[in-house]
C-alpha cells in the first residue's frame, strides 16, 4: 500500500512540474495585458487602485491558478462546497480563460517582482 501511495505522489508531483514547464511566461503577460488587470491590479501588479484588491505579483503560482479556477465556478453558479469565489468582475473575466491562459498568467505574476516573500 505504501509503494502504491509514494507511486502516486511521484505522479502527481511530475504532472506538477511538466504543467509549470508547459507555461509560457510570453502569453502570461498578453492574457494580462487583454483582460487589462492593471486598471484594478496595477501596472506592476502589486499597487492596486484599491487597498483592497489583493498584491498578485510574486504570489505562489498554485494560489493565482486556484484562485482563477475558483472564480470559474463561482461564475457557473456552483455551490459553495465546490469551493468557489463569488465576485461578478473577476467571474466575468476568468469565466473567458482556458487552462492554459490560467497556467500562463499564474506563472507570469508569480515571475514577478513584489513583496509577497518569505522572510528569514
Amino acid at each position: 500500500m505504501k509503494r502504491i501511495t509514494l507511486a502516486l505522489a511521484g505522479i502527481a508531483l511530475a504532472a506538477s512540474a511538466s504543467q509549470a514547464l508547459a507555461a509560457d511566461l510570453q502569453a502570461g503577460r498578453a492574457v494580462w495585458e487583454k483582460f487589462n488587470c492593471a486598471s484594478c491590479h496595477g501596472a506592476d501588479a502589486k499597487t492596486s487602485v484599491d487597498p483592497a484588491y489583493p498584491i498578485l505579483a510574486g504570489q505562489h503560482e498554485d494560489f493565482l491558478a486556484h484562485a482563477l479556477r475558483a472564480y470559474q465556478r463561482g461564475q457557473a453558479g456552483l455551490p459553495a462546497s465546490a469551493n468557489v469565489r463569488k465576485n461578478a468582475v473577476m467571474g466575468a473575466f476568468a469565466v473567458q480563460l482556458s487552462n492554459q491562459d490560467i497556467n500562463n498568467v499564474a506563472a507570469w505574476l508569480a515571475s514577478q517582482p513584489g513583496p509577497l516573500a518569505t522572510r528569514r
